[in-house]
């Protein structure tokens, strides 16, 4: 146990939020890096509302509060997305990007902070899940539980397997449309065999891993990609390569997407774009989204943008992924006695 605490505080260096409960020095940038600009139209191309926030005292970790991020003009509960952060990014400031995103798109976002050190995985899990329910039985009339996303990141991206399959079966969101976004997730708990096996049929998934993620091993993504029962053509696994474009280095280390480090060209059109097809297709039914969202590899899916010439490196999309480096690449291998699914790693 003191060995996984030491390397989740070497995670919360690099995000650089570990254990912060204000808002000091959590300033979003506010300009895009890079020479490559967001979309102008179409999938990942900013919304048209304006974004409101709403919070309440978080029920389960004194002195932080759950936000709501919202389309201020809305006038019916929205379809919401239930996000889960990584170790050290409880300021809801270190992805405002994304949840901005989604509120102007026309949709809801509930960000709940869990202490990173000093609690148990499973008081983690329960501070999210206390999180989301008392927001989803707060703010009827801003969320929508029968149309549901559940994303997250890193710790977040293992969590939310378990917290929506509980949100599925226990309490019967998402009944008109589900999905899963997991992003270089971690170890997956309180999820059994069984269970993976036993997600309703209406759910999507979209998986994301980086390839210059030296932290989370990308077998623990490669192995729910696999044994969760989500047909390959509603699912799909997207691998993400870094790419140099007029001299700018589009990074995918651990900490993509965020607005705290190099917020780019990769958020947009790697992250946002997909998520912003998902969402049209697992909501609204668009089979259009589909070919953006899981294309299957796609042109439309995987075609990512240039500037004079120079074109970021594609999507790689796959049904049956592998591992491309040893175990010994990452802080937090598959094949590490605090993995409950270390049977699962070769």
């Amino acid at each position: 146990m003191k060995n996984i605490i030491l390397k989740i505080m070497a995670v919360c260096l690099l995000v650089s939020a570990c254990g912060k409960h204000n808002d000091q020095d959590t300033t979003p940038l506010t300009k895009l890096q890079g020479p490559i600009q967001p979309p102008a139209s179409g999938y990942g191309a900013d919304g048209t509302h304006q974004v409101g926030e709403t919070s309440f005292a978080n029920p389960q970790y004194t002195g932080t509060k759950v936000t709501i991020f919202y389309p201020l003009d809305l006038n019916s509960p929205r379809p919401t997305i239930f996000y889960s952060h990584p170790y050290g990014g409880e300021n809801k400031e270190y992805n405002r990007g994304l949840f901005e995103f989604i509120a102007k798109k026309g949709y809801v976002v509930v960000f709940v902070p869990y202490p990173t050190s000093g609690v148990s995985v499973d008081e983690r899990y329960s501070t999210l899940w206390a999180g989301f329910t008392k927001a989803a039985a707060d703010y009827t009339n801003l969320i929508d539980t029968k149309k549901v996303g559940f994303m997250g990141h890193s710790f977040g991206g293992g969590a939310s397997i378990a917290l929506s399959y509980k949100a599925f079966t226990e309490n019967g969101w998402g009944q008109d449309g589900r999905f899963l976004f997991t992003m270089a997730p971690w170890y997956n708990y309180q999820i059994s065999p069984q269970q993976l096996q036993s997600f309703p049929s209406n759910v999507k998934m979209i998986t994301q891993i980086y390839d210059e993620d030296n932290y989370n091993d990308h077998r623990m993504a490669i192995d729910i990609f696999k044994h969760i029962n989500i047909a390959d053509n509603e699912k799909d696994f997207i691998y993400i390569k870094p790419s140099t474009v007029a001299g700018y280095t589009y990074r995918t280390d651990h900490v993509l997407p965020n607005s705290r480090s190099a917020f780019d060209a990769l958020d947009y059109y790697g992250v946002y774009r997909l998520l912003d097809a998902m969402i049209d297709y697992s909501f609204n039914y668009n089979q259009a989204a589909k070919s953006v969202a899981l294309g299957n590899g796609s042109p439309a899916q995987i075609t990512m943008p240039g500037f004079n010439g120079q074109s970021m490196a594609s999507l790689i999309v796959t049904d049956n992924p592998s591992p491309l480096y040893s175990q010994s690449k990452y802080m937090f291998p598959c094949a590490s006695p605090e993995n409950p699914r270390i049977g699962n790693c070769e």
